[in-house]
């Protein structure tokens, strides 16, 4: 995953006690990498036409502009006060929330967002932002909910596309940082029964079928245990679904890592069910990483 040397960790805000979150784990993630922490409200207010400055009689620090900029100077100090000496800029960039970040996540290292926010983020899970900005980000984007365990594994899903390759490799790179163990996980199903009574599965020699899951996972991982050896690996092929797999094991996980997009049983991961399973019911951060390394 390279960026040029001054690519920043991006962290949206809105004012949120979730925003805030993302601000407590974007300065840990910035910290590892040696980053600046660039943090960035979207103010969508100005495309609606709505009055920005603070009305007749009101205080000079209210109105929609100043309430922006106050979100973001609650967040550098925040975060200020968890690194001092970090590198810490602060931005309100007018537009929708999804342009905005996605524009952001352009030059960024990662980005980060939280769980759940108000405002120009609001609905950030349930709604379309961070499908949307997870889906066109250039950079992975990092979704947090509440305060991360600070033990556990990374644990990450395989199922053997180039994204999913992409997604061991940024895997290695968090558990290296973080130094934890990594789990890595190949669910896979036998085909969808197609009519009452179907018996499809006893057509397939089980041995083979799991032997060939095991040669899918060897090879996402190959080579990249000889450039981690400080990594102590561990992987699963686990029959089963991809979304429940993933988010029993998110239960004792630091991070969860995922590759935008897949094939097979992890087929559609982030538009899909899958995605949204861990995003709805998984118990850590989750990691989306579009772009394979490079």
């Amino acid at each position: 995953m390279t960026r040029s040397a001054g690519a920043p960790v991006v962290v949206g805000v809105d004012g949120s006690a979730a925003a805030l979150d993302a601000v407590r784990v974007a300065v840990r993630e910035a910290e590892y990498r040696q980053r600046p922490l660039r943090v960035v409200h979207a103010f969508i207010w100005p495309l609606t036409g709505a009055p920005l400055t603070p009305v007749p009689g009101a205080p000079v620090t209210a109105g929609l502009r100043n309430q922006a900029e106050e979100y973001v100077r609650e967040a550098v100090e925040q975060a200020r006060k968890i690194s001092p000496d970090l590198r810490i800029t602060g931005v309100v960039v007018d537009g929708a929330p999804t342009p905005v970040l996605v524009e952001e996540a352009q030059e960024a290292v990662l980005t980060v967002l939280g769980h759940r926010g108000l405002g120009g983020f609001a609905g950030l899970l349930l709604g379309s932002v961070t499908v949307q900005v997870s889906a066109r980000a250039k950079s992975p984007v990092l979704v947090v909910r509440g305060e991360p365990r600070a033990d556990g594994p990374v644990v990450v899903g395989v199922d053997g596309s180039p994204l999913s390759t992409a997604a061991v490799a940024f895997a290695f790179e968090e558990a290296a940082r973080r130094d934890a163990p990594l789990l890595a996980l190949h669910a896979w199903l036998f085909p969808t029964p197609v009519g009452p009574g179907d018996i499809l599965p006893l057509v397939y020699d089980l041995d083979a079928v799991e032997g060939e899951e095991e040669r899918t996972l060897a090879e996402s991982l190959a080579g990249f245990a000889e450039r981690y050896p400080q990594v102590q690996v561990r992987h699963r092929v686990v029959r089963g679904s991809p979304a429940r797999v993933l988010v029993e094991a998110s239960k004792s996980a630091q991070l969860v890592v995922v590759g935008a997009h897949g094939r097979g049983a992890l087929g559609g991961l982030l538009l899909g069910s899958v995605s949204h399973a861990v995003l709805h019911h998984g118990h850590s951060p989750l990691a989306i990483v579009r772009h394979p390394a490079g």
